[in-house]
C-alpha cells in the first residue's frame, strides 16, 4: 500500500552568505523552490510524491486516508517488466500469477479478493474484462502504475472490495527526449522506441510516440508472446489554465491459451498437450481518447476524461480431459468483438471557509460496454501425454457455434468533500449513486446502489501521518445465466487504519495498514460453467511497505502482507469456516539495487537482486488440496557504457524454481509457474 513521496513542494533553500572576491559585498539570499512532481508522473526515482487515484484529486500521499502503492517508470525499467503481473510483483497486499502458465489475462488479487475482471483501469477509466473478450496491458506504454487498496466504489463505481490498479499512459513532455532499445533472450526478440518533446518554440504543442515490436515464446515450446504496440500522444496547452491531451493506441498481441498437465502425472511441466495449430489467444485493441482540464480561476476546475475501445478476439484451444490417450480431448473456440465507451466528468472547487480548507469534487461517469461472442465447442483426438504426437487442425471437430452477447450501461454520480482543519486534520467524506443496466440474450436486469466513504487523516508531523477510513463496494453480477438462482449484487465494506512516514530530506516512504474487508453474495465456481453465490467472505490483514531511494546509487523496496481470510457464511456448499481458494496467508518481497560509480576508464555498474515469497494456498473453497509455498529470485546487472548508451541483463526466477501455482479440481489439471527467463537489453538514449 505504500507509495511515493510526501506531500507538498519541497523547498531547497540556499542561503549564500559568501562574499565576492576582493570585495566586502554580501550576496543576496537565494531560495530555490523545487516543484512537486505530477500526480501522474513521470517520476525521477522509485518514490513518488502524490497521486490522483486515491481521491481523483492531485493529493500528496501523506494526506490520503487510504493505502496507495505507486510503481514508477524507473522501477519498472530496472526490473524490465514484461506484463502487469510482473509490475505488481513487489507490491504489498497484491498476489499475482496465481494461475501460473495460464497467460490469457493479467491475473492478480488485492487484499485477498480477485480483481482480474473489474480492477484494471487506464488513466482512471475502466478496461474491465467481459467474459472472454479482453486484452492485456502493455508495460512499455506506461509511465506509472498505482494500486488503490480497499473498497473504491464511491469514486470508481463497480468493483470488488480489494481495490483497483490504475495504469497511467505515457504523456508528452515539455523537454525533448528519446530512446531506442533492443532486447534479446531465449526465444525472445524485442525492439522499441519512445521519443517526443515540444513542437513549437512556445511549447504550446507537445507530442510523444511510443512503439514496440516483439517476437516471443514465453520460454516454452508451442507458445507465443508476439506483440506490436503503437501509441501516439499530443498535448495542446494554450495557457496555464487549459490543457488537452489526445491519447491513441494500437495493441496487437498473438498469445497462447492456458497450459496445464494432468496433476500427479510426473511428466515435464513444459509438455504441451494441446494442438500447436489450434492454440491462439490473439487480440487487436484500438483506443482513442482525451484528457481535458480547464481552470476557471477562484478555485474552480473542470476535467473530462474519455476513451473509446474496439477489441477483436480470436481464441482457440484444445485441452486433455484425462491421461488416457484413447479419450478425446476437449476443443473450444471464441470469436469475440467488444466496443467500450467510457467518460468521467469532474468539477472541483477549492476554497477556505472560516479558516477551514475545503475541496469539493462532484462527478458523473458513464460507460457503455457491448460484447458479442461466437462460441464453439467440440473435440479433438486423444493424445499420449508421455509421448505427444500432434494431429493438427484436421483432428479438431467443432459444432456450428452459439452466440453470447451482453450489453452493460452504467451511470454514476459521486460527491466528495475534503476538509482540512488547522493544517493537520483532513476529513474526507464521499458518496456515490450507481445505476447499472445489464442485458443479454436470455435476461436483463437493473441494479442500483448508494455507496459511502469516510476517512480521517492526522498529520502528526510534516513527515508523519496516521489515518482511518470506512468504505464500501458494489459489484453487479455478470453472466447471470451461469449463476444458480436469482443473483444479487455483491457488496463489500472495509475498515482500515494506517500510518505513513516520509522522512524529511530523504527520498523514502514507509507505510503500515491494518484492514478488515467483508464481501457478501460472493460468486464461486462449483462446476464447469456453473456458479453459486456462496454467502460471505471476510479478510483481515496487515501490510507493510517501504521504498527508499538513497542518492542515485541505492534503491530498496520491501513489503510484507498477512491475510487472515475466511468464508464466514455459506448455506449452499458447506464451506463455511474454510479459507477461500487461491488466497495465501503470507506474502513477502525484497528488492535492492546498488550502483558502483564509474571513473575515467569505465561507466557506472548497477547490481540488483530481488526475492518474492508466496505461502501455500488452497486450490478451492472446499479446501480439498493445497499448493506449496514458493520463493523466487530475480536479478539485474546494468552497465552504463557512456552518457547515452547502457547494457543490462535481467533474470526472473533466476534459479529456475519449479512449482505448482494452481490445480483445477474439475479437470485435475496442474498449472505451473513461469520458468526462468534471462534477457539482455541494449538501450540508446538522447
Amino acid at each position: 500500500m505504500a507509495l511515493f513521496s510526501s506531500s507538498t513542494a519541497i523547498l531547497l533553500s540556499s542561503h549564500a552568505l559568501g562574499q565576492v572576491a576582493g570585495s566586502s559585498e554580501t550576496l543576496d539570499t537565494l531560495t530555490v523552490e523545487a516543484a512537486r512532481q505530477s500526480a501522474v508522473g513521470p517520476d525521477r526515482t522509485i518514490v513518488a510524491d502524490s497521486t490522483a487515484t486515491g481521491s481523483k484529486t492531485d493529493t500528496p500521499l501523506l494526506d490520503l486516508s487510504a493505502a496507495v502503492s505507486v510503481i514508477t517508470e524507473p522501477e519498472m525499467r530496472k526490473r524490465s517488466v514484461q506484463n502487469l503481473q510482473e509490475i505488481l510483483a513487489y507490491t504489498s497486499s497484491v498476489s499475482v500469477d496465481e494461475y501460473g502458465s495460464d497467460d490469457r489475462y493479467d491475473f492478480y488479487r488485492i487484499r485477498g479478493f480477485s480483481q482480474t475482471s473489474l480492477g484494471t483501469y487506464r488513466d482512471g477509466l475502466s478496461v474491465r474484462t467481459a467474459n472472454f473478450t479482453s486484452s492485456r496491458v502493455e508495460p512499455y506504454g506506461l509511465q506509472r502504475v498505482e494500486v488503490l487498496k480497499g473498497s473504491t466504489s464511491t469514486l470508481f463505481g463497480l468493483n470488488s472490495p480489494g481495490g483497483i490498479v490504475n495504469t497511467i499512459t505515457k504523456r508528452p513532455q515539455e523537454q525533448k527526449f528519446g530512446e531506442v532499445y533492443t532486447t534479446l533472450g531465449d526465444g525472445h526478440t524485442e525492439t522499441g522506441t519512445d521519443f517526443g518533446g515540444p513542437i513549437d518554440a512556445n511549447r504550446e504543442w507537445t507530442y510523444r510516440i511510443t512503439t514496440k515490436w516483439q517476437d516471443g515464446d514465453n520460454g516454452v515450446d508451442h507458445a507465443r508472446d508476439d506483440r506490436f504496440y503503437f501509441a501516439p500522444a499530443l498535448t495542446w496547452r494554450p495557457s496555464d489554465a487549459t490543457s488537452l491531451t489526445l491519447l491513441a493506441g494500437y495493441n496487437k498481441r498473438k498469445g497462447n491459451t492456458s497450459r496445464s498437465i494432468p496433476y500427479g502425472s510426473g511428466i515435464d511441466p513444459e509438455t504441451f498437450l494441446g494442438e500447436p495449430d489450434f492454440d491462439k489467444m490473439d487480440t487487436i485493441e484500438r483506443n482513442i481518447g482525451y484528457q481535458f482540464e480547464h481552470n476557471f480561476g477562484n478555485g474552480l476546475t473542470f476535467r473530462q476524461n474519455t476513451r473509446y475501445t474496439n477489441l477483436d478476439l480470436l481464441y482457440e484451444t484444445v485441452y486433455p480431459g484425462a491421461a488416457d490417450p484413447s479419450e478425446e480431448r476437449t476443443a473450444f473456440a471464441v470469436h469475440g468483438e467488444r466496443n467500450l465507451f467510457t467518460i468521467d466528468n469532474q468539477l472541483q472547487y477549492d476554497t477556505q471557509v472560516a479558516g477551514v480548507g475545503s475541496r469539493t469534487l462532484a462527478g458523473f461517469d458513464y460507460f457503455n460496454d457491448d460484447v458479442n461472442e461466437r462460441q464453439f465447442n467440440g473435440t479433438a483426438a486423444g493424445i499420449d501425454i508421455y509421448d505427444p504426437n500432434y494431429c493438427g487442425r484436421a483432428c479438431v471437430s467443432l459444432d456450428s457455434g452459439s452466440t453470447w452477447s451482453q450489453k452493460q450501461i452504467a451511470r454514476g454520480f459521486y460527491l466528495q468533500e475534503e476538509l482540512t482543519f488547522a493544517d493537520r486534520w483532513i476529513l474526507t467524506l464521499g458518496g456515490r449513486y450507481d445505476d447499472v443496466y445489464t442485458g443479454a440474450d436470455a435476461y436483463s436486469a437493473n441494479d442500483y446502489a448508494f455507496t459511502k466513504r469516510a476517512g480521517l487523516t492526522y498529520r502528526v508531523r510534516n513527515d508523519l501521518s496516521v489515518y482511518a477510513n470506512y468504505s464500501e463496494s458494489f459489484q453487479p453480477p455478470t453472466s447471470r445465466t451461469l449463476i444458480e438462482g436469482s443473483p444479487e449484487p455483491q457488496e463489500g465494506t472495509q475498515y482500515e487504519v494506517g500510518m505513513k512516514y516520509r522522512p524529511e530530506n530523504t527520498d523514502a516512504m514507509f507505510t503500515l495498514a491494518l484492514f478488515d474487508l467483508t464481501q457478501t453474495n460472493v460468486t464461486t465456481n462449483v462446476d464447469t460453467n456453473l456458479y453459486r453465490q456462496t454467502g460471505e467472505v471476510n479478510v483481515r490483514g496487515i501490510e507493510l511497505e517501504s521504498k527508499i531511494a538513497i542518492s542515485d546509487r541505492f534503491n530498496l523496496i520491501a513489503s510484507y502482507s498477512y491475510w487472515d481470510s475466511e468464508i464466514t457464511k455459506d448455506g449452499l456448499t458447506g464451506n463455511e469456516g474454510n479459507r477461500p481458494g487461491l488466497v495465501p496467508k503470507h506474502l513477502a518481497s525484497l528488492w535492492a539495487d546498488y550502483t558502483i560509480p564509474g571513473d575515467a576508464s569505465r561507466g557506472d555498474l548497477t547490481l540488483g537482486l530481488g526475492t518474492r515469497f508466496v505461502s501455500s494456498s488452497y486450490v478451492d473453497d472446499a479446501n480439498t488440496g493445497k499448493t506449496g509455498s514458493h520463493t523466487l529470485v530475480d536479478a539485474l546487472i546494468n552497465y552504463r557504457i557512456n552518457q547515452n548508451l547502457e547494457l543490462s541483463l535481467n533474470a526472473t526466477n533466476l534459479f529456475g524454481r519449479e512449482y505448482i501455482s494452481y490445480v483445477n479440481d474439475f479437470s485435475n489439471a496442474a498449472f505451473y509457474g513461469d520458468s526462468r527467463a534471462v534477457r539482455t537489453t541494449l538501450r540508446y538514449l538522447w
